[in-house]
């Protein structure tokens, strides 16, 4: 329960912006960066565990990933905040300062990426990709997608590009 009250106060300010106080304020515990660590684990947790559910539902490998790549976008475009998604947030503000918080970002971009590979050979097995597709490159485009989108989500007026965006990646394939 603390973890998640820290992931919010982290998601909602950032990792700079939140301050020791912050965290005594609204957890009553102590160091920011081993709870903005717990925080990052537990969101890597849940967020690349219903990735990988999504992916792994029943129907055709394209449309699974459609739906998927529009729930993201929908996400974000639904939060009033538009907070984006924590990874992204902490590596565009601390991947370079904090050795420890882009490790732990790495684990969750390896962890989709092996993801998005699994369901492009799936679909290279089903013939919906073709044979001859790289599926450890497409497995690498889909989460850098995915990082762009969650940025351009934070800033857009409407769902039309990023439903755009999910097309022609998903058609690409």
């Amino acid at each position: 329960m603390a973890v998640e009250h820290a992931m919010e106060v982290f998601w909602r300010k950032g990792y700079a912006a939140t301050t020791p106080q912050d965290l005594v304020d609204t957890l009553g515990i102590g160091s920011r960066h081993a709870l903005f660590e717990a925080a990052l684990s537990r969101y890597r947790d849940s967020q690349a565990a219903a990735l990988i559910e999504m992916l792994e539902e029943p129907g055709s490998v394209k449309d699974r990933l459609r739906r998927a790549l529009r729930l993201l976008s929908e996400t974000d475009l639904a939060d009033p905040d538009r907070r984006g998604c924590i990874a992204v947030n902490t590596a565009a503000e601390r991947g370079q300062a904090d050795e420890s918080a882009a490790r732990l970002v790495r684990r969750m971009f390896d962890r989709t990426k092996d993801a998005f590979c699994a369901l492009v050979e799936e679909g290279r097995r089903t013939g919906e990709i073709a044979a001859g597709r790289d599926a450890r490159a497409a497995g690498s485009l889909l989460p850098n997608t995915v990082v762009g989108m969650r940025l351009l989500a934070r800033v857009a007026d409407g769902p039309d590009r990023l439903t755009r965006v999910v097309d022609a990646v998903v058609d690409s394939l």
